[in-house]
């Protein structure tokens, strides 16, 4: 299982996740595919240690070729330092 990992800034919206809510500021994407094609999508505050599940960032079927294209793609529409 590969996965990827960004910084990015989430504006006052923030990114939803199945935990803990909405989280907001300095996070850290990652994301990861397995073998059989699962793709999840993980943030966590910037430095720490504990990662929350992306609301709807669970996926089957993702060729994991197409790993790192969509993970970026997530990282542009979840980058709003401005909101």
């Amino acid at each position: 299982m590969a996965d990827h990992s960004s910084p990015f800034v989430a504006g006052p919206g923030g990114v939803m996740t199945d935990e803990v809510g909405v989280v907001t500021g300095d996070l850290e994407l990652r994301t990861t595919v397995g073998a059989d094609g699962k793709f999840k999508a993980e943030v966590r505050y910037e430095g720490a240690d504990e990662w929350y599940g992306v609301t709807g960032g669970s996926v089957a079927g993702v060729d994991p070729k197409s790993h790192e294209a969509v993970h970026a793609l997530l990282v542009g529409v979840l980058n709003r330092p401005e909101g």
